[in-house]
């Protein structure tokens, strides 16, 4: 399909070309061959007038023209991926589509897993990818290539839209044999022992409870650092350490794991868990509906 002289299924091929900045991974990612990729360049460079990609030290990089147009190119593609799923009817019965979601373990284990067994009753073609969060989850968003988001308040960005999931309050964790939970934990009591830590993504930032640990009191003794919340009662087990816990995870924890848990002796911040989806995906109806089957499963939970 032409428009204004321009075959538009070039522009996907730019898309992958201006992010790998080589012929053969567009090759490989668009599942064409090297020739084909070389021959739509040629094409892409003639109707532009420009060199697009220039080779330099066996290297690609962009030209300037070429820097101006990717963001244009990426929200055209975004545009063209909503319009199409916001014209598609959607039925959860017969419905074959893959949802990718990122969300912490926490958010998995107390909401995402019931979402799947709901889903292989009530929309057994529906399939999820689930990705831990990283640095870069917002451009993964940004550029269409994941459907939704799952993060506290405080990580949402302005730019697209988000959605309130579930008000999540934390507790105080530790093993149940712990001697400290016979007797009412204090603020001294809780500071004075050694920490289990959750460190999420390859920047280890500090997960929003610990965060929000760290402002309380910075000189806090983090025994053990982890990547992951549901490896806490692993290590709170058969020690004095102390941790927090989401309430939902802990109560699902507590059925596997020798652990208990007491009130925070402070005050702290009810963590906001937000959906967030790229703007251009608001009319997207099976989006919507998955949306909706998360916020039953959070009101029951």
């Amino acid at each position: 399909m032409r428009f204004k002289g321009f075959d538009l299924n070039l522009l996907a091929t730019l898309d992958v070309l201006l992010e790998t900045r080589s012929v053969s991974r567009t090759a490989e990612k668009l599942h064409l061959s090297q020739p084909a990729v070389s021959a739509a360049l040629n094409r892409i460079r003639e109707y532009f007038n420009d060199d697009i990609l220039v080779t330099r030290s066996k290297k690609m990089y962009p030209t300037a023209l070429a820097d101006t147009l990717r963001p244009r190119i990426r929200q055209a593609l975004r545009g063209i991926d909503g319009l199409l799923t916001a014209s598609s009817f959607f039925s959860p019965d017969d419905a074959e589509r893959t949802f990718r979601i990122v969300g912490s373990d926490y958010i998995t284990a107390a909401l995402l897993v019931p979402l799947v067994m709901r889903l292989a009753d009530v929309a057994p073609g529906i399939r999820i990818e689930i990705m831990a969060p990283e640095s870069d989850s917002f451009q993964m968003l940004e550029d269409g290539k994941i459907d939704l988001i799952l993060v506290p308040d405080i990580y949402v960005i302005p730019d697209h839209p988000a959605e309130l999931l579930v008000e999540e309050q934390h507790v105080v964790v530790g093993w149940k044999r712990n001697p400290l939970f016979k007797k009412e934990i204090t603020s001294e009591v809780f500071f004075a022992q050694g920490h289990v830590a959750v460190l999420i993504s390859r920047e280890r930032a500090l997960a929003f409870g610990d965060r929000e640990l760290q402002r309380i009191e910075p000189s806090r003794r983090i025994e053990v650092a982890v990547p992951s919340f549901t490896m806490v009662p692993w290590l709170v087990q058969g020690t004095d350490r102390l941790a927090i816990m989401h309430e939902r995870l802990f109560r699902q924890m507590s059925e596997t794991f020798p652990i208990v848990s007491a009130p925070l002796p402070f005050d702290f911040p009810t963590m906001r868990e937000m959906m967030q989806y790229h703007q251009a995906r608001s009319d997207d109806e099976g989006l919507s509906w998955l949306r909706r089957q998360l916020l039953e499963i959070a009101a029951v939970r």
